[in-house]
């Protein structure tokens, strides 16, 4: 942030009086700029014992796979956004959204709310944002071709959850550790 959407003046980093954090703030009008994590909601659409995947369009990660995901709305629920974005991605319709994992990743202030859904039926077509949708069993998932670690986080859980057919929901976070030394 450069400038106070308030009143336009530049803005500086520090920590306001009685916070305990740098925040933007505006010297002109005082105003406190606060940021907070985007929440990000997607689903895992089910078929059969098939999921369905978007292989990405845009960037980060053009080319690569993932569920469908993407950044809430303003005035949207969580459930609701989970499943615009699965229509946007994938041009297909979900039904009986479940939570099925929270995984907040605070390197890059996000928090992704994952859904298991089933898909109301077995159509589906890339929309804009996807190069391709395929439903794909478990051995023919493309595992070294998925477009964000939480994906492949969530992939393993499914996985495991389905074979002893049992669905928790998960809250964790996802902590990217800085490379070792050489």
């Amino acid at each position: 942030m450069i400038y106070c959407s308030n009143c336009g003046a530049r803005v500086t980093r520090k920590v306001p009086e009685g916070d305990d954090r740098s925040r933007y703030v505006c010297e002109t009008c005082t105003t406190v700029h606060y940021t907070n994590p985007k929440i990000v909601a997607g689903c895992i659409p089910e078929w059969q014992g098939r999921l369905l995947l978007c292989r990405r369009a845009i960037e980060p990660r053009h080319g690569l796979w993932t569920l469908p995901a993407g950044f809430m709305e303003d005035g949207e629920s969580t459930i609701q956004a989970a499943a615009r974005e699965t229509w946007e991605e994938a041009r297909a319709r979900v039904e009986d959204l479940a939570l099925y994992g929270v995984f907040s990743i605070p390197h890059i202030n996000q928090v992704y709310m994952m859904f298991r859904a089933r898909l109301h039926a077995a159509d589906f077509a890339p929309g804009p944002e996807s190069l391709e949708v395929r439903l794909f069993e478990e051995h023919e998932i493309p595992w070294d071709d998925l477009a964000f670690p939480v994906v492949k986080l969530t992939l393993e859980k499914y996985f495991r959850d389905i074979r002893i057919n049992d669905f928790s929901v998960y809250v964790e976070d996802i902590i990217r550790h800085p490379p070792r030394p050489r």
